[in-house]
Formats: structure tokens, C-alpha cells, sequence
């Protein structure tokens, strides 16, 4: 397949799933000012703190081995890494989609390992494939780019799939997770409020999941094109 029809196909793509999951400004901005509501982020204040919330749901879901660790000051991403089963919690202490962020990531703790270790091993053999790919076309060391870009669309669509799965099955699951945690804190915070959480949770998953789905895929069309481009000049 020529380099010239791989870039048109990934550009077509990137169109029609911007099309597909109606990808807007508004709905990131939607979301972002959703997350940061001050009366929501009261009623959820009044739960434990992140570390003890993550102890009790890892314990909730018969987790007990997983390291707790707290990101760094500036950090906004949580994360579970399989290869030390730790969870290293960001810097959410003043947003009510605290509980929910956690769950996610406690949920990644119990997925299946294979698919957890193939995702952590074959992401950064796809970055050092492209890394390397990208660098040997530029100094025009590879005689037929269009095979190297065929692997990394290749590799690209598997980690996409994978990743995907594994991101939509946390953010679909974690907001049943939050909800049956906040429910075992009844004298800490009645059942309107949980239900008050919970319906804003749909709010952001109904666009978050497809926010992100989008933005994977966003990730891995822009090393083909660019790969692609660099194949050209």
C-alpha cells in the first residue's frame, strides 16, 4: 500500500470518527466545569480522604495487595501500573469525581493480567517502533517506508482495541463501584446526595467515555500521518 494512501485513509478516518463521536469544545468544556461544581465537590468532602477511599474499594473488590502512592503536587492523572500493582493517586482532593476516578483505577487492579501486562509491554514497544521507524525513514536508511508504516498501522489498530477495551470497561464499571462505596457510608452522606453524584457521573461518562476513546485514537492516527509525512518529504 502506497504511503500516499495510508496517509488519506488515516486522515478519512480521523474525520469520520470526529463525525461518529460528535467530538465538540463544548462537551470538554462541559465536563471540565461539571468536575470543578463547588456544591458537589462539598457533599463528596465529607468522605474519607483519597488513600482511605482507594483501601476501601480495592477492599470492596478483594483487592488488599495493591500499593497505594500519591502523585506528585502538580499531578492531575490517576493511574493503576500493573508492573509494580500500584495505584498512584493525583492530586484530586477538591473535585467530587474523586470517588469515581479511584474506582476506576481500582477497577484496572482486577482486570485480567494478560491483557494488562500485554498493554503495558506493547505500548512502549510501539513507542520505541516509532520512535525508531520515524528516525531511519528521515535519514533515509529504509528503501521501502510504506511496509514500516503498514506494521505501525498495524500495531496501532491492535493497542487501540486493547487499550480501549480495557479504559471502557474501568469508566463503565467505576460508576457502579463509586456508588455502592458511597452507599456502605450512609452516616456520612445520605442517600439524595449519593444519588445527586451518581447522576452527574452519567453526565460526564455520557460524553467522557467518547472524549476519550477519541482522543486514544486521535493519539495514535497523528504518529501515522506524521510518519507518513516524514515518508514523503
Amino acid at each position: 500500500m502506497d504511503i500516499v494512501v495510508i496517509l488519506i485513509l488515516s486522515i478519512i478516518v480521523f474525520i469520520l470518527f470526529l463525525i461518529l463521536f460528535k467530538v465538540s469544545w463544548k462537551n470538554l468544556m462541559t465536563i471540565k466545569k461539571l468536575g470543578e461544581d463547588k456544591e458537589l465537590n462539598e457533599i463528596t468532602n465529607v468522605l474519607p480522604d483519597n488513600e482511605q477511599v482507594c483501601k476501601d474499594i480495592l477492599s470492596m473488590l478483594g483487592n488488599k495487595n495493591v500499593k497505594i502512592k500519591h502523585g506528585a503536587d502538580d499531578s492531575k492523572t490517576s493511574l493503576y501500573i500493573v508492573a509494580t500493582n500500584s495505584i498512584v493517586i493525583a492530586n484530586i482532593k477538591e473535585t467530587f469525581t474523586r470517588i469515581q476516578t479511584i474506582a476506576h483505577e481500582c477497577i484496572h487492579s482486577i482486570q485480567d493480567k494478560r491483557l494488562l501486562w500485554f498493554n503495558f509491554i506493547f505500548s512502549n514497544i510501539y513507542l520505541l517502533y516509532f520512535l525508531i521507524a520515524t528516525a531511519l525513514t528521515f535519514f533515509n536508511k529504509i528503501p521501502f517506508p510504506n511496509i514500516l508504516a503498514i506494521i505501525l498501522v498495524t500495531m496501532s489498530a491492535i493497542l487501540y482495541i486493547v487499550r480501549s477495551y480495557l479504559e471502557t470497561d474501568a469508566m463503565t464499571r467505576a460508576r457502579y463501584v463509586a456508588k455502592e462505596y458511597m452507599e456502605t457510608k450512609s452516616d456520612l452522606i445520605s442517600k439524595e446526595n449519593i444519588e445527586i453524584i451518581v447522576n452527574n457521573y452519567d453526565r460526564i461518562n455520557e460524553n467522557g467515555v467518547k472524549l476519550y476513546n477519541f482522543n486514544l485514537l486521535f493519539g495514535y492516527l497523528t504518529k501515522i500521518i506524521f510518519f507518513c509525512i516524514v515518508a514523503m518529504i
